[in-house]
Protein backbone atom coordinates (compact mmCIF):
# COMPACT_ATOMS: atom_id res chain seq x y z
CA UNK A 1 0.00 0.00 0.00
CA UNK A 2 1.22 3.49 -0.81
CA UNK A 3 2.62 5.29 2.22
CA UNK A 4 2.72 9.07 2.29
CA UNK A 5 6.21 9.94 3.46
CA UNK A 6 6.88 13.25 5.27
CA UNK A 7 8.64 14.50 2.14
CA UNK A 8 5.68 13.67 -0.08
CA UNK A 9 3.22 15.24 2.38
CA UNK A 10 5.32 18.40 2.41
CA UNK A 11 5.36 18.36 -1.41
CA UNK A 12 1.54 18.10 -1.51
CA UNK A 13 1.14 20.88 1.04
CA UNK A 14 3.60 23.05 -0.88
CA UNK A 15 1.46 22.73 -4.02
CA UNK A 16 -1.65 23.68 -2.03
CA UNK A 17 0.19 26.60 -0.46
CA UNK A 18 1.41 27.86 -3.86
CA UNK A 19 -2.14 27.65 -5.23
CA UNK A 20 -3.30 30.14 -2.60
CA UNK A 21 -0.34 32.41 -3.35
CA UNK A 22 -1.35 32.45 -7.01
CA UNK A 23 -4.92 33.28 -5.98
CA UNK A 24 -3.53 36.46 -4.44
CA UNK A 25 -1.32 37.34 -7.40
CA UNK A 26 -3.81 36.53 -10.15
CA UNK A 27 -6.14 39.25 -11.35
CA UNK A 28 -8.82 37.17 -13.08
CA UNK A 29 -11.81 35.54 -11.42
CA UNK A 30 -11.78 32.70 -13.96
CA UNK A 31 -8.24 31.65 -13.06
CA UNK A 32 -9.01 31.81 -9.33
CA UNK A 33 -11.92 29.43 -9.85
CA UNK A 34 -9.70 26.94 -11.66
CA UNK A 35 -7.05 27.27 -8.94
CA UNK A 36 -9.69 26.39 -6.35
CA UNK A 37 -10.81 23.38 -8.44
CA UNK A 38 -7.16 22.22 -8.71
CA UNK A 39 -6.71 22.71 -4.98
CA UNK A 40 -9.87 20.71 -4.26
CA UNK A 41 -8.72 17.95 -6.61
CA UNK A 42 -5.63 17.45 -4.46
CA UNK A 43 -7.76 17.41 -1.31
CA UNK A 44 -10.01 14.79 -2.91
CA UNK A 45 -6.97 12.67 -3.72
CA UNK A 46 -5.81 12.87 -0.11
CA UNK A 47 -9.25 11.77 1.09
CA UNK A 48 -9.29 8.88 -1.39
CA UNK A 49 -5.91 7.78 -0.03
CA UNK A 50 -7.24 7.96 3.53
CA UNK A 51 -10.32 5.94 2.53
CA UNK A 52 -8.30 3.16 0.91
CA UNK A 53 -5.86 3.14 3.81
CA UNK A 54 -8.74 2.64 6.25
CA UNK A 55 -10.42 0.22 3.82
CA UNK A 56 -13.71 2.04 4.37
CA UNK A 57 -16.40 2.15 1.70
CA UNK A 58 -18.12 5.01 3.53
CA UNK A 59 -14.94 7.10 3.37
CA UNK A 60 -14.67 6.34 -0.35
CA UNK A 61 -18.18 7.75 -0.74
CA UNK A 62 -17.12 10.85 1.23
CA UNK A 63 -14.05 11.30 -1.00
CA UNK A 64 -16.21 10.91 -4.10
CA UNK A 65 -18.73 13.44 -2.79
CA UNK A 66 -15.86 15.81 -2.03
CA UNK A 67 -14.73 15.52 -5.64
CA UNK A 68 -18.24 16.12 -6.96
CA UNK A 69 -19.03 19.09 -4.69
CA UNK A 70 -15.68 20.89 -4.65
CA UNK A 71 -14.13 20.06 -8.01
CA UNK A 72 -17.23 19.97 -10.23
CA UNK A 73 -20.36 21.49 -8.68
CA UNK A 74 -18.96 24.56 -6.86
CA UNK A 75 -16.75 25.70 -9.80
CA UNK A 76 -19.70 25.16 -12.15
CA UNK A 77 -21.87 27.49 -10.06
CA UNK A 78 -19.11 30.12 -9.97
CA UNK A 79 -18.51 29.91 -13.71
CA UNK A 80 -22.25 30.11 -14.33
CA UNK A 81 -22.40 33.25 -12.16
CA UNK A 82 -19.73 34.88 -14.33
CA UNK A 83 -21.40 33.83 -17.58
CA UNK A 84 -24.96 34.69 -16.55
CA UNK A 85 -24.16 38.14 -15.18
CA UNK A 86 -21.32 38.93 -17.60
CA UNK A 87 -19.05 39.87 -14.74
CA UNK A 88 -15.81 41.71 -15.27
CA UNK A 89 -13.04 39.10 -15.17
CA UNK A 90 -10.53 41.42 -13.52
CA UNK A 91 -10.42 41.61 -9.74
CA UNK A 92 -9.12 44.28 -7.40
CA UNK A 93 -7.61 44.22 -3.94
CA UNK A 94 -7.03 46.77 -1.21
CA UNK A 95 -3.25 46.28 -1.25
CA UNK A 96 -1.06 46.36 -4.35
CA UNK A 97 1.06 43.34 -5.35
CA UNK A 98 4.29 44.31 -3.49
CA UNK A 99 2.42 45.00 -0.25
CA UNK A 100 0.40 41.82 -0.71
CA UNK A 101 3.59 39.78 -1.08
CA UNK A 102 4.99 41.46 2.02
CA UNK A 103 1.92 40.47 4.05
CA UNK A 104 2.03 36.92 2.67
CA UNK A 105 5.69 36.65 3.72
CA UNK A 106 4.81 37.89 7.19
CA UNK A 107 1.93 35.42 7.57
CA UNK A 108 4.12 32.53 6.42
CA UNK A 109 6.89 33.52 8.82
CA UNK A 110 4.33 33.86 11.62
CA UNK A 111 3.07 30.32 11.04
CA UNK A 112 6.64 29.06 11.52
CA UNK A 113 7.27 31.24 14.59
CA UNK A 114 7.63 29.96 18.14
CA UNK A 115 4.00 30.95 18.83
CA UNK A 116 2.73 28.00 16.79
CA UNK A 117 5.62 25.57 17.31
CA UNK A 118 3.70 23.71 20.05
CA UNK A 119 1.25 22.56 17.37
CA UNK A 120 3.96 20.34 15.89
CA UNK A 121 3.38 17.81 18.71
CA UNK A 122 0.30 16.78 16.73
CA UNK A 123 2.54 15.44 13.96
CA UNK A 124 6.25 15.52 14.89
CA UNK A 125 7.33 13.77 11.67
CA UNK A 126 5.44 16.24 9.47
CA UNK A 127 5.96 19.50 11.33
CA UNK A 128 7.03 21.46 8.23
CA UNK A 129 3.94 20.37 6.29
CA UNK A 130 1.74 21.06 9.32
CA UNK A 131 3.03 24.62 9.76
CA UNK A 132 2.75 25.23 6.02
CA UNK A 133 -0.90 24.14 6.21
CA UNK A 134 -1.35 26.62 9.05
CA UNK A 135 0.19 29.31 6.87
CA UNK A 136 -2.25 28.37 4.12
CA UNK A 137 -5.13 28.98 6.54
CA UNK A 138 -3.77 32.45 7.40
CA UNK A 139 -3.20 33.34 3.75
CA UNK A 140 -6.69 32.18 2.76
CA UNK A 141 -8.16 34.40 5.49
CA UNK A 142 -6.11 37.29 4.13
CA UNK A 143 -7.52 36.59 0.65
CA UNK A 144 -11.00 37.15 2.08
CA UNK A 145 -9.91 40.41 3.70
CA UNK A 146 -7.77 41.83 0.88
CA UNK A 147 -10.02 41.20 -2.11
CA UNK A 148 -12.78 43.66 -2.97
CA UNK A 149 -14.78 41.28 -5.17
CA UNK A 150 -17.47 39.13 -3.56
CA UNK A 151 -16.61 36.18 -5.82
CA UNK A 152 -12.96 36.21 -4.74
CA UNK A 153 -14.03 36.41 -1.10
CA UNK A 154 -16.24 33.34 -1.53
CA UNK A 155 -13.33 31.45 -3.09
CA UNK A 156 -11.19 32.56 -0.15
CA UNK A 157 -13.65 31.03 2.32
CA UNK A 158 -13.67 27.72 0.43
CA UNK A 159 -9.88 27.79 0.15
CA UNK A 160 -9.67 28.25 3.92
CA UNK A 161 -11.88 25.17 4.35
CA UNK A 162 -9.49 23.18 2.14
CA UNK A 163 -6.58 24.42 4.23
CA UNK A 164 -8.31 23.26 7.41
CA UNK A 165 -8.92 19.83 5.87
CA UNK A 166 -5.25 19.49 4.90
CA UNK A 167 -4.16 20.65 8.36
CA UNK A 168 -6.45 18.08 10.00
CA UNK A 169 -5.17 15.30 7.74
CA UNK A 170 -1.51 16.05 8.46
CA UNK A 171 -2.22 16.41 12.20
CA UNK A 172 -4.04 13.08 12.23
CA UNK A 173 -7.28 14.66 13.44
CA UNK A 174 -9.60 12.13 11.85
CA UNK A 175 -13.25 13.13 11.44
CA UNK A 176 -16.10 10.64 11.16
CA UNK A 177 -17.60 10.00 7.73
CA UNK A 178 -20.93 11.36 8.95
CA UNK A 179 -19.33 14.62 10.04
CA UNK A 180 -17.51 15.00 6.72
CA UNK A 181 -20.74 14.37 4.80
CA UNK A 182 -22.45 17.01 6.92
CA UNK A 183 -19.69 19.51 6.17
CA UNK A 184 -19.95 18.79 2.44
CA UNK A 185 -23.70 19.30 2.57
CA UNK A 186 -23.18 22.62 4.37
CA UNK A 187 -20.65 23.71 1.74
CA UNK A 188 -23.01 22.82 -1.10
CA UNK A 189 -25.93 24.69 0.48
CA UNK A 190 -23.68 27.66 1.31
CA UNK A 191 -22.39 27.86 -2.28
CA UNK A 192 -25.91 27.78 -3.72
CA UNK A 193 -27.20 30.45 -1.31
CA UNK A 194 -24.09 32.62 -1.85
CA UNK A 195 -24.44 32.41 -5.63
CA UNK A 196 -28.15 33.34 -5.44
CA UNK A 197 -27.43 36.37 -3.23
CA UNK A 198 -24.47 37.42 -5.39
CA UNK A 199 -26.70 37.26 -8.48
CA UNK A 200 -29.33 39.39 -6.76
CA UNK A 201 -26.73 41.94 -5.65
CA UNK A 202 -25.30 42.20 -9.17
CA UNK A 203 -28.78 42.46 -10.67
CA UNK A 204 -29.76 45.42 -8.49
CA UNK A 205 -26.43 47.25 -8.11
CA UNK A 206 -24.49 46.15 -11.22
CA UNK A 207 -21.36 45.32 -9.24
CA UNK A 208 -19.90 42.77 -6.82
CA UNK A 209 -17.13 45.11 -5.67
CA UNK A 210 -17.53 45.50 -1.91
CA UNK A 211 -15.98 48.98 -1.93
CA UNK A 212 -18.62 50.18 -4.40
CA UNK A 213 -21.40 48.48 -2.47
CA UNK A 214 -20.26 50.25 0.68
CA UNK A 215 -20.48 53.58 -1.11
CA UNK A 216 -23.99 52.75 -2.28
CA UNK A 217 -24.95 51.98 1.29
CA UNK A 218 -23.57 55.28 2.50
CA UNK A 219 -25.65 57.16 -0.07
Amino acid sequence: MLYLTPQFLFFIETILFISVIFMHLNKKNLTIIFLYAFQSLIISGVLFYSAFKEDSLLLVVVALMTFLVKVLIAPYFFLNLIRKNRLNFSVTSYLNSPLTLLVLSFLTAMSYSHFFKPLTVLSPLNENALLLALGMIFISIFLIINRKGVLSQMIGILSMENAIVSFSFIAGLEATAGLQMGILFDILVWVIIAIVFASMIYKFFGSLDTSELRQLKEK
